[in-house]
């Protein structure tokens, strides 16, 4: 199968691209270039690609040509503009990324020939934030008090709004909780800033403590996100998805921060800086993931510790010279031991 990833310079688009070239699959991407020492460059993910393009999702008759001459069989949209807090700075930038972006590559799909499926990825933020303890369902109404999440939301209207309006091959949507998992390098994500605080023995500030996520490692999301390409190429089945742990297993801020220390050992250690001057960001977020459950039969299997551990360990391993394809290709082989009959690995 041949899958075009955007964004595959990102964090999950350099594991995704692992991942598939590990079953097999013939990959191609388009992105900007990667961040410095991200896991893109760390694991050289580019020698693994047929074709990796560099271009801004924003510029259309480029994205269009990129396409058309890549001719892929699956897409999978990860490129955005993925940080809330750098949605403040440039919040024009994050509109016109992840909302004109979506668009372009949508526009541009149409006119690729072998294509038989595509998965947008939005993310858990694009729900209309009320406090809701039971998880977020697919059918709850979207919003965003943030330039981040309400850009995103358009994006997921608007690729409700072109499924409906254009159809041709099936598209669906995938909606994840926050991610981890070893050689994440984009700021302000917490255990990109709690890993480089204690290599560097620095006390990590910590702006929201009791802040509760639906954190998953990147391996478990990404099973998601292709059992879902799997059920529209084998039954069609679009839609909106939940990707992410029951809303049971969320946890704190707080959690994951003493968790991450004490698999670091040594030093490490966090400082609550609750009381500062922080740009808005939800108090409690959670999913409910029992459409995917029900109905494709997905659900995370690598337990909240174990995905802090995994993280650390590959984080120890690379700074200590450790080579960082092999420590990703060995905790990928791992992962699917854990999954052997995951439904994504029957189609493909």
């Amino acid at each position: 199968m041949h899958f075009l990833i955007t964004g595959h310079t990102g964090f999950k688009g350099a594991w995704l691209s692992l991942l598939l070239a590990t079953r097999g699959h013939t990959v191609s991407g388009i992105a900007l270039d990667p961040l410095p020492s991200g896991i893109f460059e760390q694991a050289r993910v580019s020698e693994i690609m047929r074709d990796d393009v560099r271009l801004d999702i924003r510029e259309a008759k480029q994205l269009a040509d990129s396409v058309q001459e890549i001719d892929p069989e699956v897409v999978i949209h990860l490129a955005a503009q993925p940080l809330v807090r750098e949605s403040y700075r440039h919040p024009r930038q994050t509109f016109e990324t992840n909302v004109m972006g979506t668009y372009n590559l949508l526009e541009a799909m149409a006119s690729a020939p072998t294509t038989k499926a595509a998965l947008i990825i939005t993310t858990d933020k694009v729900y209309r934030n009320v406090g809701k303890l039971s998880g977020y369902d697919e059918t709850d109404a979207l919003g965003g008090d943030d330039p981040y999440s309400s850009s995103k939301a358009m994006a997921d209207i608007l690729t409700q709004s072109w499924v409906k309006s254009f159809p041709s091959f099936p598209t669906a949507i995938a909606r994840a909780g926050n991610v981890i998992g070893g050689g994440d390098v984009s700021p302000d994500r917490l255990l990109v800033d709690l890993v480089n605080g204690f290599a560097n023995n620095d006390p990590v500030h910590i702006r929201m403590p009791g802040a509760v996520r639906p954190w998953q490692h990147v391996l478990d999301c990404l099973s998601g996100y292709l059992s879902i390409c799997a059920a529209l190429l084998s039954e069609s089945k679009g839609g909106e998805w939940n990707v992410g742990p029951d809303p049971g297993h969320a946890q704190t801020v707080r959690e994951l921060s003493d968790t991450a220390a004490a698999f670091w050992g040594g030093k490490a250690t966090w400082v609550d800086e609750s009381q500062g001057d922080h740009p808005h960001e939800a108090a409690y977020l959670t999913l409910n993931p029992s459409k995917v459950q029900a109905t494709l039969g997905w659900r995370n299997v690598v337990p909240f510790p174990d995905s802090v551990q995994w993280t650390i360990e590959w984080e120890q391993a690379v700074r200590s010279g450790a080579n960082a394809r092999a420590v990703s290709l060995k905790q990928i082989d791992d992962f699917l031991s854990l999954e052997p009959n995951a439904p994504w690995t029957r189609v493909f």
